[in-house]
């Protein structure tokens, strides 16, 4: 009896030693790894394999180029630029154009060079880390800064969301002339939501389909109006080589700057980039997709930097010099263009009204889009993505109907509108570009791809540059716009707080050594360097 108790206290000493046995698996033991799944910008299943089409040499080395791999590749930028020719983008085109004539040209195309900049290091935060900047932000910083950053990206989403709800609608009412109001037609942009759901159960390259076709449908309709309209070629290449900028055109040239960087864009393209299956592991393998997304990139940019020329070309040549130049808007646009230059077999009106229309529905389905990535990433929700979808779609639709009933009575209210709006994107601006040049220069998070020290001064160049010129925006507009005393107190305070923060971004960066940044940071474990196999 005595040597069954000792038996017994030494099997229950081994079972309690040792680790428990693993039991096969079974659909609710793999939940955790559905979970992760889950959490992560695309499924497996939803990923876009590479195929390698030549023979295997070394595998350290980034394998040759590939015209058939770079159309595996193809996809995610195109995606992206469609943020470069939103309404609101377009508005800011016509009035530089009908104000400041060619003479912005210049800058729209270095505008245009720095927001591929910004995106490049957007993806190859999303490539090397296999993860996108909405969950990275929510490991680096601490709750209270994850909390707020989420807030101020939800606020940039809503306000560029309007404007391209907006946009839709008014495009709508020109094509249906005038049948259908402007609250009509935000009705049927909203519906674009369950468009984007039925679209993703068909997998990524049937969504990046339809986004081609609306960007190809934005580039015929715009260069339409430009040979039918026939800008002068000669003022083109001065424009675009020859760099003016005065004091009558300064709040335009901040509008073409301003409009480049959208913050929900950032946030973006650093997922879009994970829906083509790569090993973050792989040194080469991370090199040669971001090889093959600078090019895709590039050209999609040149194609959205070709649209916007049109359209600046077009407002410069028809309004330039005019009474009507300081008074033109999104809204009176259409009716302006017809007008001046009538119709041929198809009347200019409504080819504008084609092209804003293309630009307005895509913007709208990539802004449900970026939403669902930003609320996933740094709140760390498990939810279907349509329960995701509608959430993102609810926030923006429901300010949005109430904007177009509200200020539906006149043209010169949705001008207003549109000035308070492109306000609250570029007061958001900080709070993508401070996060990204932070992660992408860190090596416990890029590993190699860290950038190198020229590169990190030219983005952070790049990044003050477009701070301090929507700065310039918002002083100018709150000098003009704030009246009564309380009323300016209380932006005195906002703009304490604002700064404050800001401050407390770069610190937190370490790209100026600071105390306050030792002490904040959160310490994130080392990233394992990738191989070269």
């Amino acid at each position: 009896m005595e040597n069954d108790v000792k038996v017994a206290e030494k099997v229950e000493e081994a079972d309690r030693l040792l680790p428990p046995q693993s039991l096969p698996s079974n659909s609710d033991e793999e939940e955790p790894e559905s979970e992760s799944e889950a959490e992560a910008a695309f499924e497996s299943r939803d990923k876009i394999v590479i195929v390698d089409f030549e023979s295997a040499g070394d595998p350290a080395a980034v394998p040759p180029f590939s015209w058939r791999k770079l159309w595996l590749f193809t996809g995610p930028g195109f995606l992206m630029s469609i943020a470069f020719l939103d309404p609101g983008n377009l508005e800011g085109d016509l009035q530089a154009g009908a104000i400041a004539g060619y003479s912005l040209l210049w800058l729209l195309m270095w505008a245009t060079a720095m927001g591929l900049l910004i995106q490049m290091l957007s993806a190859r935060v999303g490539v090397a880390t296999g993860r996108h900047l909405a969950e990275l932000c929510r490991d680096e910083y601490p709750t209270w800064a994850r909390y707020l950053l989420w807030s101020m990206a939800e606020l940039a989403l809503i306000g560029a969301d309007i404007q391209e709800v907006i946009g839709s609608a008014i495009a709508i009412q020109i094509l249906s002339r005038g049948v259908l109001p402007l609250w009509a037609g935000v009705v049927i942009t909203a519906s674009d939501c369950f468009l984007f759901l039925f679209l993703e159960n068909y997998g990524v390259r049937k969504l990046e389909a339809v986004f081609a076709v609306l960007i190809a449908t934005m580039g015929l309709s715009f260069a339409w109006m430009f040979g039918e309209t026939k800008p002068s070629g000669k003022e083109l290449m001065i424009g675009i080589l020859l760099p003016r900028l005065s004091s009558k055109t300064i709040r335009q040239a901040v509008g073409v700057v301003g409009c480049v960087i959208m913050p929900h864009n950032v946030f973006l393209h650093s997922a879009l980039v994970q829906s083509r299956q790569i090993d973050p592991k792989r040194k080469s393998r991370v090199q040669e997709a971001l090889n093959y997304y600078l090019i895709e990139s590039s050209v999609a940019l040149f194609i959205s930097f070709m649209i916007n020329l049109f359209v600046t070309t077009v407002f410069a040549k028809g309004f330039y010099g005019t009474e009507k130049a300081n008074n033109i808007g999104l809204v009176n646009a259409g009716q302006y263009l017809q007008e001046k230059f009538g119709g041929g077999l198809l009347p200019i009106l409504y080819i504008w009204g084609i092209g804003l229309l293309a630009a307005g529905q895509s913007s709208t389905i990539t802004g449900t889009y970026a939403g669902q990535f930003i609320m996933g990433g740094f709140l760390n929700l498990r939810l279907k993505k349509w329960m995701r979808a509608v959430i993102t779609r609810s926030c923006a639709i429901v300010p949005t109907m109430i904007v177009a009933i509200v200020f539906n009575t006149s043209e010169a209210s949705l001008d207003v509108l549109n000035e308070w709006l492109n306000v609250l994107q570029s007061v958001q601006i900080p709070f993508a570009l401070l996060p990204l040049l932070t992660l992408v220069s860190k090596e416990e998070v890029m590993g190699d791809f860290k950038i190198g020290p020229i590169l990190q001064r030219i983005a952070w160049t790049v990044a003050a540059l477009v701070m301090i010129i929507n700065g310039y925006l918002l002083l100018d507009f709150f000098v003009s716009e704030v009246n009564g005393f309380m009323f300016g107190v209380t932006v005195c305070v906002w703009t304490t707080a604002y700064v404050a923060f800001i401050v407390y971004l770069i610190s937190h960066s370490n790209f100026i050594p600071s105390p306050w940044s030792s002490s904040s940071s959160i310490e994130l474990p080392k990233r394992v360097t990738v191989s070269n196999s």
